[in-house]
Order: C-alpha cells, then sequence, then structure tokens
C-alpha cells in the first residue's frame, strides 16, 4: 500500500497550484490501507477475483500486446460523502531505499501509462465501499522485464492555516513482468578503499570501502553483500560484518554502498572484495540466487606514524652523518693548512742571524 501526502502552496491571489513538496511512505501488508484525518477517512484493498483473495498488491506477467483487468475496493471509512480522483503512476525507489511513486503532475512512462482507472474520480457514502475497476494494457513493442507503479487514489484538501493545499494519497503497488527474454543482472561499480590509521604505530586502523550497486538487466533484483579487505597475497584479511542487504532495485537503478572494516593492519597495499549475490523474486514470491559477481580495487594502508618515526630517525641520521663529515672536512682543512705552511717554512730556509 503506498499511504502519503503531497502539500501543495497557493500562489498569493490566483488560483493556480504550484508544486511544493511530495512524499511517501511504503508499507504492503496483508490488511487494507488507511489514510485519516478527523472526519475524513478511507481503505484501500485489492479485489476478490481470479487473481487471489487478500492479495497485499497486484502482480501480473503479461505478455507485449496483451492486458489484465482488475480492481481495487475504496471504503469511506469516515462520516461524509467522499469523492477522490483515482490514477496511476510510475513506482522508482527512493535515497531511503522505499518504493515511492511519481506525482500525478510527473510523466509517467510505463505503469503509469499502460494502467487506465475506467473512471478518474469515484464517490462513496458513508461506511460504503465503491470497486474501481483498472485495465493494465501493454504495448506491442514493449521491452521484456520488470516493471513497478501503482493505482492511487487522492484527496485534496485546504490548510487555510499554512495557506496550502494537502493531497493526500493512498494506492497498492503494481508489479508488472512482460514476457520475453529475462535478463537479470546487477554490475558493482566505482569501488575505492580509504584507510584510516591509529596513533599506535604498530596498531591496527580503519578501512572504509564504497561502490555501487547498478541494476544494468530488466528484472528487478535484491542482492546478499560480502565485503573483505587485505594485504598483499590475501594476508591479514578481514571482513566486514552486518552489512545492509540493499532494496530490489528496479532496472536502471542504482544504489551506493558504504562499509566500515575495522581492525584492518596497515599492510601498505591494501585489497578490497567486493561480492555481490543477485536475488531473484518470481510472482509466487520464491527467490533465486543468481551467480554471485565479485569485483576488486585496490588502495593504500600506510601505517603513518611509523612512517613519521622512520622519517624523524633518517633525518637524525643524516643529520649526524653531515654533521660528522662536516666536521672530517674541517678537521683536514686545517691540518692541510699547517702542513702547507711547514713546506713554505723549509723553502724558505732558516732565518739569517743579525750581528
Amino acid at each position: 500500500m503506498y499511504p502519503s501526502v503531497t502539500r501543495w502552496k497557493k500562489r498569493a491571489r490566483t488560483t493556480t497550484l504550484a508544486l511544493l513538496a511530495a512524499a511517501a511512505t511504503v508499507g504492503v501488508g496483508a490488511g487494507p490501507a488507511l489514510a485519516a484525518d478527523g472526519n475524513v477517512a478511507w481503505t484501500v484493498r485489492t479485489a476478490s477475483n481470479g487473481y487471489g483473495e487478500a492479495r497485499s498488491s497486484y502482480s501480473y506477467n503479461v505478455n507485449p500486446g496483451g492486458a489484465v483487468e482488475d480492481a481495487m475496493v475504496v471504503a469511506n471509512r469516515g462520516k461524509a460523502p467522499l469523492t477522490l480522483s483515482v490514477y496511476a503512476a510510475d513506482g522508482f525507489t527512493t535515497d531511503a531505499g522505499q518504493l515511492d511513486l511519481l506525482t500525478r503532475d510527473a510523466k509517467s512512462v510505463a505503469i503509469g501509462a499502460w494502467a487506465k482507472p475506467e473512471a478518474g474520480s469515484v464517490v462513496i457514502q458513508p461506511g460504503k465501499t465503491a470497486q474501481v475497476p483498472f485495465t493494465v494494457s501493454v504495448p506491442d513493442n514493449a521491452t521484456p522485464g520488470d516493471y513497478v507503479g501503482g493505482i492511487l487514489t487522492t484527496l485534496t484538501q485546504a490548510d487555510q492555516a499554512e495557506g496550502i493545499n494537502v493531497d493526500r494519497r493512498l494506492g497498492i503497488r503494481i508489479k508488472l513482468r512482460v514476457g520475453g527474454e529475462l535478463k537479470p543482472n546487477l554490475a558493482i561499480e566505482g569501488v575505492h578503499v580509504t584507510y584510516a590509521g591509529s596513533v599506535n604505530p604498530f596498531g591496527k586502523g580503519d578501512a572504509t570501502v564504497t561502490y555501487k550497486i547498478h541494476n544494468v538487466g530488466n528484472a528487478a533484483l535484491s542482492g546478499q553483500q560480502a565485503v573483505s579487505v587485505s594485504g598483499p597475497f590475501g594476508v591479514l584479511r578481514v571482513r566486514a560484518k552486518d552489512i545492509a542487504a540493499p532494496p530490489e532495485l528496479l532496472p536502471g537503478e542504482s544504489w551506493d554502498v558504504t562499509v566500515p572494516i575495522a581492525g584492518v593492519a596497515p599492510a601498505v597495499s591494501l585489497a578490497a572484495t567486493v561480492t555481490l549475490t543477485p536475488l531473484l523474486t518470481d510472482a509466487s514470491g520464491s527467490t533465486t540466487s543468481l551467480k554471485p559477481i565479485q569485483v576488486t580495487a585496490h588502495g593504500w594502508a600506510l601505517p603513518w606514524m611509523l612512517v613519521l618515526v622512520l622519517v624523524v630517525l633518517i633525518a637524525v641520521l643524516v643529520g649526524a652523518y653531515l654533521y660528522r663529515r662536516r666536521t672530517r672536512t674541517q678537521r683536514k682543512a686545517r691540518e692541510d693548512a699547517r702542513v702547507r705552511d711547514a713546506v713554505e717554512q723549509a723553502l724558505r730556509g732558516p732565518k739569517p742571524q743579525t750581528p
């Protein structure tokens, strides 16, 4: 289900509405979703028919050029008649890893364009329900693979205190797999490793591995991750713990990952290895593990405190060497001057004596 709130701000002295913000919280459960605010409340759920009963969402397998017909049941839990707009929209994964639906003003090119409700609005009396039929028609030229969107009900209410209109949305997810060759594939991109040592020259530090998971196939995929870092030839390997699973990514989507790893030895040359096992879920909900993907990147893990100590030690040794060399040079110069004076004195002979 997709309960959400969209806020619209009124322009001064006009009746034009401008989009201010849109937010959606995704929650898929077996029961109906509820939108409630004061005396206004309604629920949505899937209709019971040949596709099943008490479904938490809609899921179809359709070939290009095919179509399916289904319905959503809307119930008015309030005390006054309720008029709701009905439309479909494409889905996408947010930065928080949740599935959201495009707002009505945004252009949909898949589910939002293929799913058509029988009517653009529905009126429901207090305590009553209404069934909203819709049809999903897949174009002949649709690319095989997975598509996600939703069918939504919306209610716009004015908030006089804030001078805005509040657009409340409530809907149900639609997952569609278009028939044809399925090519599930995830890629690991931009692997990078950095190292931060400790003040102890011989102590261990922390490594940080960053990378991007990119769905380059045509199927929605999640995955299991494993990350490790090691020194040359795989020695001193340390594995990351408790890596959060990425969200299910739709075709074309990507997800940035940052993995901290503690207790890494400063092995000078560091190798970070990322292993990703894609997980494919079918219409029945069963998950299949695909062939793991592995990428390795290299970085430096220098023990900077030890390097600093070595630099200081080398500087002291060089200074001592230069000092001794300078002292020897001065001593040799004095000795050479003494010898030269003695030779000159010998060549001049003894000084004549005065009678």
